[in-house]
């Protein structure tokens, strides 16, 4: 039966190290162990590049490469004839390949000899088995393709961005077993990611935000690739947002990013959609070598249907359904008179809003909800349009790619998790109802 990569993916986990064997240009071989060795396809692997030294000067001299690699679960041993094709110093693979190898030094104590100079990319001209399974792998276990068919459904049947979150989250956790996974949307003119749901953590982290190339978050966004670490790595842990609070200004801007601790694996996988990065579905456990390459298969294409449905929702989502009723719900609470009033202050300089002392939001989204308690402060209004948040030049929305919907989304959560006094309801497409409860007292803050 002729093998190829596909045939094999598991014995490229890193679980147990691969051996290369090489020759100098007068065929004189040399054999050694290999860090790394990464699955590109049916028919190309890489291998990491961290040493200038024998290996790689024979390398150079004579392209044509063997490895011996074994599976982790039977121990059959493979033998790979491969040929050498080029460096690659940075890119999707590269950056996949250096953040593994991080979790690897890191597990190993070699943190500070681990260091990825480059993926070198091989063309796999044959794959033989030299050692047979010493038993039959045991079977069962879970299905991913049947897991990623149960959740895809379910995704599918979205009708909104906000049903896109809790659906995706939701099926992540219950079809995979995944009990710890966030749901990050991109903010393209900040350059940073906010975090819009989460399931598996003591809160929801609605709000946080992890700029671009920090920890495995940022970098799979940035690269546009799946970044999957099976050991846990301080240079990709997570980077906490830096405080931002005004000089002199004790109050704090910082919404703590959901997570482990001490997480043993994570695999964190972008949402995309015709070359436009939507965000990222992160998941994250605290056993080493929990996610395997089947796992990451199944979250990317789930990934990618969400990307697809994220854009549509996000681009018909300021057009009202005018024709629809809007949804049942109760009547917004009367302000009770005698309830002492709550102090909503809003800074210039950032666009955060606190309820008192506690921070709520910032940003566009600290922009939208000033907008409509100052409108409801002055007019009473409280029944309101995607679309005319939108066209308001007081919001300051980028002219591309603003995620209004994805804002109020997030808008909407981090009131619900402050179980404010003050809350969104969505009445229908493009609309939707600021409910207060209780005096408010507007205060703004100018620079």
């Amino acid at each position: 039966m002729t093998l190829d990569l596909d045939a094999i993916r598991a014995c490229l986990e890193g679980a147990i190290p691969g051996v290369m064997a090489t020759c100098d240009g007068d065929g004189t071989p040399n054999v050694t162990y290999v860090s790394q060795v990464e699955y590109v396809d049916a028919r190309h692997l890489a291998l990491s590049f961290q040493f200038f030294n024998k290996t790689r000067r024979n390398v150079l001299a004579n392209p044509v490469v063997e490895l011996l690699v074994i599976h982790p679960a039977h121990g059959a041993m493979y033998r790979v004839a491969a040929r050498y094709l080029r460096t690659e110093t940075d890119g999707a693979l590269f950056e996949r390949m250096k953040a593994k190898l991080a979790g690897i030094a890191s597990h190993t104590g070699m943190s500070g000899v681990f260091r990825l100079r480059g993926a070198d990319l091989y063309a796999v001209d044959r794959v033989d088995l030299v050692a047979a399974p010493r038993r039959e792998a045991i079977g069962g276990g879970l299905n991913r393709l049947s897991a990623l068919r149960r959740c895809a459904q379910r995704v599918a049947d979205s009708g909104d961005l906000d049903g896109l979150v809790e659906r995706l989250l939701d099926g992540v956790t219950e079809h995979f077993g995944i009990r710890h996974a966030m749901l990050l949307m991109f903010d393209a003119a900040a350059q940073r990611l906010y975090t819009v749901g989460s399931r598996g953590y003591g809160r929801s982290g609605a709000g946080s935000e992890i700029p671009l190339d920090a920890g495995v978050i940022g970098v799979a966004a940035r690269a546009n690739t799946p970044i999957r670490i099976n050991h846990a790595t301080l240079e990709y842990a997570y980077i906490r947002t830096m405080r931002e609070a005004l000089p002199g200004q004790p109050l704090e801007r910082e919404i703590p990013l959901p997570g482990l601790a001490e997480p043993g694996s994570q695999l964190a996988v972008p949402l995309a959609c015709a070359g436009q990065l939507q965000g990222v579905l992160f998941v994250e456990s605290p056993q080493d070598m929990r996610f395997s390459w089947d796992d990451e298969d199944a979250l990317v294409t789930l990934a990618a249907q969400a990307a697809s449905l994220a854009r549509g929702f996000q681009a018909c989502a300021d057009v009202p359904d005018d024709d629809a009723p809007a949804a049942a719900a109760s009547p917004p609470a009367e302000p009770a008179g005698a309830a002492a009033p709550l102090v909503v202050r809003h800074y210039d300089a950032d666009g955060s809003v606190f309820f008192g002392d506690d921070y709520l939001i910032k940003g566009v989204a600290g922009a939208v909800l000033w907008k409509l308690l100052r409108e409801h402060a002055r007019d009473g209004r409280t029944e309101f349009t995607n679309r005319e948040i939108r066209l308001s030049p007081e919001i300051g929305l980028p002219e591309v790619g603003d995620n209004l919907e994805a804002r109020l989304v997030l808008l909407t959560r981090r009131l619900a998790d402050r179980q404010a006094s003050v809350r969104l309801l969505k009445t229908g497409r493009g609309r939707f109802r600021l409910c207060v409860a209780r005096p408010l007292q507007l205060v703004n803050m100018p620079r």
